[in-house]
């Protein structure tokens, strides 16, 4: 099967009303800020997106909603992946019939399982959803199990419409080995935003970047200077990142995220309990500091 992408994805943020309800009304808004600022792909109901936090039914709506809100003008990948394999199953099969481009699949998370457990996991995900681009989702910080090459290149070799791998562990090494399967055209991306301009050093194709919500141009910068083999100016891009990032609280405070997209013209309302609202003084200091970072056209 072929599939690939290339550039930076973004696990999109997900609107909410002010009794935490879905606002799906205001998703077209968020991806024409980012498809106009160069980003190749959206990643929906990711941990940024707080996807743990939306039931069954309110994933599938948000998956249709930015389906519909993309309208084709770039790969959407819904983030699939849950507690049980039935479940897993389920909203995988919804997504490629909703008309999404891919799924991606976080390991099942709390419990600890073995690679059997997990390989059996996937291969059952996989065969139901046979003719489907699938990726797999590293994340261990979150969902206790780590998706390491070895179990990675066994379903690789099992399996065609496993394509890609999502890797936010944080461990590059593992990364890189998987750049090279499938002699190469394995669709790997880095998803942890201060090994971005390492990872695309190392062969990785692109990044799932969380900050890119706010700053898409900082990371569509990264992306476009490593691409040209500009590592001066790609260099220079990553560092703005990383102070971004900083001030952000890289994902910690996705309130202030949303906080941030406000400054930017895109309202997304707040987050969901138990995460917390953001101060209106925290907000009115980052977004002075992080209009310094960004491109001199692009402080609106």
């Amino acid at each position: 099967m072929t599939f690939r992408i290339q550039g930076v994805v973004v696990p999109i943020l997900t609107p909410m009303k002010p009794d935490g309800a879905l606002d799906v009304e205001a998703l077209p808004a968020l991806v024409d800020f980012l498809l106009e600022r160069g980003v190749a792909g959206l990643f929906v109901g990711g941990s940024t997106g707080e996807g743990p936090l939306l039931n069954t039914g309110e994933r599938k709506a948000l998956c249709e909603a930015t389906v519909a809100a993309v309208a084709g003008r770039c790969p959407v990948i819904a983030q699939t992946g849950a507690i049980t394999t039935a479940e897993s199953i389920e909203l995988t099969l919804h997504a490629r019939s909703a008309g999404a481009s891919a799924a991606a699949l976080i390991a099942p998370y709390y419990y600890a399982h073995s690679a059997e457990a997990l390989f059996r996991h996937f291969a059952a995900v996989a065969e139901a959803s046979a003719d489907f681009p699938l990726y797999l989702y590293n994340f261990p910080a979150v969902s206790n199990n780590w998706l390491r090459v070895d179990l990675v290149r066994r379903l690789v070799e099992r399996f065609p419409n496993i394509v890609g791998v999502k890797d936010s562990s944080g461990a590059l090494e593992n990364l890189i080995a998987c750049t090279r399967l499938r002699h190469g055209r394995f669709n790997t991306f880095v998803g942890s935003d201060g090994l971005i301009l390492a990872a695309l050093a190392s062969g990785v194709d692109g990044a799932v970047s969380g900050n890119a919500n706010v700053v898409p141009e900082i990371v569509v910068r990264v992306h476009r200077a490593a691409l040209a083999g500009d590592v001066t100016e790609a260099r220079k891009w990553q560092a703005r990142l990383d102070a971004a990032r900083a001030l952000m609280g890289d994902g910690g405070n996705l309130a202030l995220y949303k906080a941030l997209l406000a400054r930017r013209r895109v309202e997304l309302g707040s987050v969901r309990p138990p995460l917390l609202p953001v101060e209106e003084e925290t907000v009115e200091r980052c977004w002075h500091a992080l209009q310094a970072l960004l491109p001199k056209a692009e402080c609106q």
